[in-house]
């Protein structure tokens, strides 16, 4: 598509998240929420951005649950904003790396039918952010059983996945649906500049993931075999023979065959053979990712890139008032939720 078409629609979206970007609570007042009491941060979020879903939900939901609700509601609003607003080239790019809250939300719904849970523990928990609207998830939620959902599903992206489902547990048709939503957002990215950044950060993400999950199961001791099928291939620099390799090495082993990779920097710190929790790794990499975002929005400011940071914040200004609040209600001591604080 010829440039002078997509620079009117890239200018318009960039300028609004922007300006979006500058209502997200700045990272000074962290520190100030962890001296309030967890009513104090309620009241906080209530009189912040987020004062429309606090009202809204307000005579379902009281006090943690209220702010838990609010939060989601609120993400998936402005995701799905961005989606309505958006045209050509960005639409279609936002549309694909949404689709991951689709995924989600079908993951969602799919351990709802079957562990049992009722129609409104199961929307309690969806993100509408995705190209499945709200309306599409409540009529999902209603069907009696996995089937149902996933005959309900025959016209979308994910049904030929959904089709191998042969009943048992979900853990395959899960993967298969988060290797799915990747392929398709890889596949997506074209050639423009601000796009090849775009495509090295979904290369970083899937590296992350990947990380993520090699240090849990190995943690858990999981065999090789399961290890290999549940990682995702495409990453930036976790290649195939990479993720082959780490998956057959024990969790000492693992530990000490990273610092090879550019992500070492970030969590050498947190890592250790004795470690007892993975929460430090997957804070030190959320920040890897994040930090990463926020540089190469100012590459090419008229690309994607901006969006996606603006995205990418949004999600963890959400998960940092979670963390903060959980910790208050637990009684935690401030350096304990601080040290899982994204930042």
């Amino acid at each position: 598509m010829c440039g002078l078409f997509k620079t009117p629609a890239y200018a318009y979206i960039t300028a609004r998240v922007r300006a979006r970007k500058r209502k997200l609570i700045p990272k000074e007042t962290y520190p100030k929420l962890l001296n309030m009491q967890l009513p104090e941060i309620i009241r906080f979020i209530e009189e912040s951005e987020y004062k429309k879903d606090v009202d809204e939900l307000s005579a379902k939901f009281k006090s943690i649950d209220l702010l838990e609700h609010a939060l989601g509601r609120s993400l998936g609003a402005s995701y799905r904003k961005l989606m309505d607003i958006s045209r050509g080239e960005v639409n279609y790019l936002i549309t694909e790396y949404m689709r991951r809250w689709d995924v989600w939300n079908i993951k969602t719904v799919l351990r709802g039918k079957y562990y049992g849970a009722s129609e409104e523990e199961i929307l309690n928990c969806v993100v509408s952010a995705g190209e499945l609207h709200y309306p599409e998830l409540e009529l999902m939620a209603k069907k009696e059983s996995i089937g149902d959902v996933i005959a309900s599903l025959e016209h979308t992206p994910y049904y030929p996945v959904l089709t191998k489902y042969e009943g048992g547990m979900l853990n395959k048709i899960e993967d298969e649906l988060d290797s799915l939503s990747y392929t398709r957002l890889l596949d997506a990215v074209g050639g423009s500049p601000g796009e090849k950044f775009f495509l090295k950060f979904i290369q970083t993400e899937i590296d992350i993931k990947n990380l993520k999950m090699l240090f849990r199961l190995k943690k858990a001791g999981v065999e090789r075999e399961y290890v290999q099928n549940i990682l995702i291939t495409g990453g930036l620099e976790l290649k195939e023979s990479d993720l082959t390799r780490l998956s057959g090495l024990s969790f000492s082993e693992l530990v000490h065959s990273l610092d090879g990779y550019s992500y070492w920097r970030s969590i050498s710190d947190v890592v250790s053979d004795q470690m007892t929790t993975l929460m430090d790794v997957d804070t030190k990499l959320d920040a890897h990712l994040m930090n990463y975002a926020s540089q190469i929005s100012h590459y090419y400011p008229l690309s994607i890139l901006p969006v996606l940071d603006y995205v990418l914040s949004k999600k963890i200004e959400v998960d940092n008032l979670r963390v903060i609040a959980r910790g208050k209600e637990l009684k935690l001591a401030d350096e304990i939720i601080r040290s899982h604080l994204v930042m």
